[in-house]
């Protein structure tokens, strides 16, 4: 119900700027102009992805519109992919010192400012996308999201999800835990220090520097996002084995980071359809990657022969295992860290009860 009226609340602030600003040139003719209704506002955003990339940079472009329009041209917003202003990994400090309005990445990019970050976009056997979602909209999860970043004068958003992604390419098969021992790896958040734990190196990587890392053999082995946007980067022509399950990321909660000072210089109209676009970009992205995961998915096993590799169960029971230990370490950093632990864990453990029988019963009735 909260959910529901909180988008009935977005629809009618969204139908009213509309309205105001169909009316804009007639109440500037009358007003001389100067009313909040007829400000408009310039903004940049700063994104951690290659200009135009599929899902992920498309997505910052979308919400870069989706604000224009639901503002009726009082919002607008110029994107620069990443090191066109900044590098991938700066957008948070360019976003929190003003050098652009918003940033669009991943919160656990972030995690050396804000260690409990992995949290409100992934962690290794967390939530997927429809679970974080609830977390985040019904279960607490974006007020701690805020609270996190309020030093720094940001306000995070959820901005989009990839779904579950997958477990990565590697340039040999992998059978046993020994198979992670002196893999150089790229992958990020917690699931890097997981992967240290079982005898691997984890390396951190921008996307656009990965396919030249791959082939070069500077790794071993990368993750990145699924199908979708792995077809775009031509993992399969540096790799040839492609795991699934992505246990890493079950379910990537993007973000939209927006500058405090500049959120409350916006007239309350506007500041709500932020928060509205933000919502409708979040459904967005997810719609996107589910109806083209599948398609780029049969287009490299047919079309490139890439062997679709499972990793096996005993080898997931492991790394569940590291992994749990690698969260519950997180969460007991600092009152706040445990705070935000305690939250996700609960939110985990009672909706993994209900989809055991809805969700999963289902997917178990459908495949017989």
């Amino acid at each position: 119900m909260n959910d529901r009226r909180q988008f009935l609340k977005g629809a009618a602030v969204v139908a009213g700027a509309t309205a105001l600003a169909a009316c804009g040139k007639e109440d500037a003719q009358t007003s001389g102009g100067n009313s909040a209704q007829q400000q408009t506002f310039e903004w940049k955003m700063v994104t951690s992805w290659p200009k135009n990339f599929p899902g992920l940079g498309t997505g910052a472009n979308n919400f870069a519109d989706l604000l224009e329009k639901m503002s009726g041209g009082r919002i607008k917003v110029k994107v620069y992919g990443a090191k066109e202003l900044v590098g991938p990994f700066e957008v948070f400090d360019a976003v929190s010192r003003g050098t652009a309005q918003l940033g669009h990445g991943g919160s656990y990019f972030w995690s050396g400012k804000v260690p409990i970050s992995p949290f409100f976009t992934s962690v290794p056997f967390g939530m997927n996308a429809q679970e974080m979602n609830a977390w985040m909209y019904q279960g607490g999860g974006l007020e701690l999201w805020q609270e996190a970043y309020e030093p720094f004068g940001l306000m995070p958003f959820p901005i989009g999800n990839t779904g579950v992604q997958m477990g990565g390419w590697f340039n040999k098969e992998i059978n046993s835990l020994d198979d992670f021992k002196g893999l150089k790896m790229r992958i990020p958040g917690m699931a890097g220090e997981v992967l240290r734990r079982l005898g691997g190196t984890p390396v951190t990587l921008p996307g656009g520097e990965l396919f030249q890392a791959l082939q070069s053999g500077t790794i071993d082995a990368t993750e990145w996002v699924g199908p979708y946007n792995d077809l775009a980067f031509g993992f399969h022509k540096a790799a040839k084995y492609y795991y699934a399950p992505g246990w890493h990321e079950p379910g990537s909660t993007m973000e939209a980071i927006v500058n405090k000072e500049a959120f409350e210089s916006l007239p309350a109209d506007l500041q709500e359809i932020v928060k509205a676009a933000t919502r409708v970009a979040n459904m967005d992205m997810l719609a996107d990657y589910t109806a083209s995961n599948q398609r780029a998915l049969e287009d490299l096993v047919n079309k490139h022969g890439v062997e679709l590799r499972t990793f096996p169960d005993d080898l997931l029971i492991e790394l569940k295992r590291v992994s749990e230990d690698v969260l519950r370490e997180a969460g007991e950093k600092d009152a706040f860290s445990k705070k935000v632990y305690d939250s996700f864990m609960s939110f985990r453990a009672n909706v993994m009860k209900w989809h055991s029988v809805s969700e999963e019963a289902f997917y178990r009735a459908r495949n017989l």
